[in-house]
């Protein structure tokens, strides 16, 4: 086999993300994006001793999974989404063999394998979305969307996606074409020039309130600035929405890199935030806040963390990576104390003020790397959660997770490859895996939300015992 040339194959299996296996000549080749029984044409990206990556080029035969029309009309061109071609009783047994074929090695016949939940809704579930300012071809018009299937530079002007409220795709479509009428260029990733980089909007379910965010860089003569922004803020305003607009912001970043990030940020109407429920509890999101992108979602996530996590009486929770303090605040009326750990300050000081606003006094939130911090608290955990980002816990606060020796840890992941490498380390601690439910929060897409309920093999109280 040779770098760059074409070749066809069926897809054998695949391993998570998707990540489709072709043998070719008594060889696998790891294609991504493929489905298992589809026949597929890719080309040869990277050949070296043991792994070969191809690039998807076309489906020549659909997989027998693959039962319906994709409901958007951006799938296939759009590198959001993977499934829709899929069913999604499909989709779900697809992800479970994925993540019960990642999980094996760590996984013992003693655990309690609880399968795959599914998202309350299929589509429309998505509460926040980062759009993209850009073209879609080299000196092309200017579009607004998403990142084109595989494509770093080209951008999809997505303004019929089916995986938001309808809400979104109405400010996407009224914002670029405002944008164009003003003839405003996008942000040059490589020239590092331009004026737009991002549209970002955040939309409660149970609320319904809306927050628009315009993220720009400050390469534009002010007066013409303003008169845009004053024009985009009565337009979106204006827009016959089915929620209502708690804020408009404008955000200023001129960092080269291509993130959603505020070197300053101005709150043009409303406010910078907005409030929403879950399991009849209130929370203040502002604009870099982490929360659950599929709120009804979260809703049974987080059902299943309280399930797991079990008695708390008189028990103390160090509630890790705690975002806006979702699950801190839905353990704490049943727990002695929680206490939330959480890098990004924003999200902290929403976190304290929703716990005040729910009316719990037993909950404390800390700003500051969890690294840093568990050397700083004193009152020790009987449990621990933790909800890391995608890439798991750091090497070094795990060390000093497992250093508690806690009885009961629930570990929340977003990324099961992560997870599958940070469970290998609690097994060496002598802890073993209870149970594992995964949870879907992202329908057409390849991601889902995984739970695990770890406990020591002997307490220290079966130790003297045994002894």
């Amino acid at each position: 086999m040779k770098k760059g040339q074409e070749y066809t194959g069926i897809v054998d299996y695949v391993n998570f993300p998707n990540k489709g296996i072709v043998e070719i000549e008594e060889e696998k080749i790891l294609v991504k994006g493929a489905l298992p029984g589809q026949k597929i044409r890719f080309r040869l990206q990277k050949s070296s001793a043991g792994k070969k990556e191809g690039r998807l080029l076309e489906v020549l035969c659909p997989s027998e999974r693959e039962g319906r029309k994709p409901p958007c009309p951006h799938f296939g061109e759009c590198g959001g989404c993977t499934y829709q071609t899929m069913p999604y009783k499909e989709q779900i047994v697809l992800k479970e063999e994925q993540v019960k074929k990642l999980l094996r090695g760590v996984v013992t016949s003693e655990c309690k394998w609880e399968g795959i939940i599914e998202s309350p809704v299929e589509f429309g579930y998505r509460n926040k979305m980062e759009y993209s300012f850009g073209d879609e071809e080299r000196n092309g018009p200017l579009t607004l969307g998403m990142h084109k299937k595989g494509s770093f530079y080209d951008i999809l002007t997505t303004s019929d996606c089916k995986i938001v409220n309808n809400d979104f795709n109405q400010i996407v479509t009224g914002t670029l074409e405002l944008a164009k009428k003003y003839e405003l260029s996008y942000y040059h990733k490589i020239r590092h020039s331009g004026y737009l980089r991002h549209l970002l909007v955040r939309r409660a379910v149970k609320t319904e309130e809306i927050l628009v965010h315009l993220v720009t860089s400050s390469m534009l003569e002010k007066q013409q600035e303003q008169i845009f922004l004053s024009e985009w803020e009565n337009m979106v305003r204006s827009l016959p929405l089915s929620g209502v607009i708690r804020g408009v912001l404008h955000i200023v970043n001129d960092s080269v890199a291509d993130i959603v990030a505020a070197d300053r940020m101005e709150v043009l109407y409303g406010d910078g935030f907005f409030y929403e429920e879950l399991l009849g509890l209130k929370f203040k999101i502002s604009t870099f806040s982490f929360f659950q992108t599929n709120s009804l979602g979260a809703e049974v996530l987080y059902q299943k963390v309280r399930e797991y996590v079990g008695e708390m009486k008189n028990k103390v929770v160090y509630d890790l990576y705690s975002g806006t303090g979702t699950i801190a605040q839905l353990l704490a009326p049943v727990a002695k104390r929680v206490i939330g750990v959480e890098i990004v300050e924003e999200a902290v000081l929403a976190a304290r003020e929703n716990a005040a606003v729910n009316g719990l006094t037993n909950c404390e939130f800390l700003a500051g790397d969890v690294l840093k911090l568990l050397d700083r608290i004193e009152q020790k955990p009987d449990i621990i959660v933790l909800d890391p980002p995608r890439d798991g816990v750091h090497p070094k606060a795990l060390k000093k997770i497992l250093e508690y020796q806690v009885n009961q840890v629930v570990y929340i992941s977003c990324k099961p490859t992560s997870l599958a490498r940070d469970l290998v380390s609690f097994l060496e601690a002598g802890y073993k895996v209870e149970k594992v439910c995964i949870v879907d929060m992202f329908p057409q897409t390849v991601n889902v939300e995984t739970v695990c309920l770890l406990s020591k093999l002997y307490s220290d109280q079966q130790i003297e015992v045994e002894l």
